[in-house]
């Protein structure tokens, strides 16, 4: 009986152990990619620069209308690939959501599919201080 309990345990720990793994795993690479991309902007620069650019929100539609950076337009993360054709790939491409992840993953979406500067916001939405918008 309580041996049984204790490789339930192990079970349970050695469970729990693989997801947390997965999770630093993935965190990992999409940082290590980051780095490797170095296509994140500060918000002065992004700000200074995000006019002569295609800027994107990929947050969902719900987030957007909630309030998103003057002048972007929604294009979510989980739209991206069936709606890239919207976008030119001879003007750069800004992209931002709350943080970093999405826009990394979406960056590198992106430059798969040929397009050349694709950059993102640092320290995305949550931490913008600029013109905003809600509808």
């Amino acid at each position: 009986m309580v041996v049984g309990a204790i490789s339930g345990l192990w079970f349970l720990n050695i469970f729990f152990l693989v997801i947390i793994l997965g999770f630093v795993g993935n965190w990992l690479y999409y940082w290590l990619r980051a780095k490797q991309l170095k296509a994140g902007l500060k918000e002065e620069v992004f700000e200074k620069t995000m006019r002569k650019a295609q800027l994107i929100d990929l947050r969902e539609k719900k987030e957007f209308d909630a309030g998103h950076i003057l002048g972007a337009r929604s294009l979510p993360f989980t739209t991206l690939k069936q709606r890239m054709g919207e976008l030119r790939k001879d003007l750069p491409v800004y992209v931002y959501d709350d943080g970093k992840n999405v826009s990394v993953r979406a960056t590198l979406k992106l430059r798969k599919a040929g397009f050349q500067e694709v950059n993102w916001l640092e320290d995305g939405y949550r931490n913008w201080k600029g013109k905003t918008k809600k509808k």
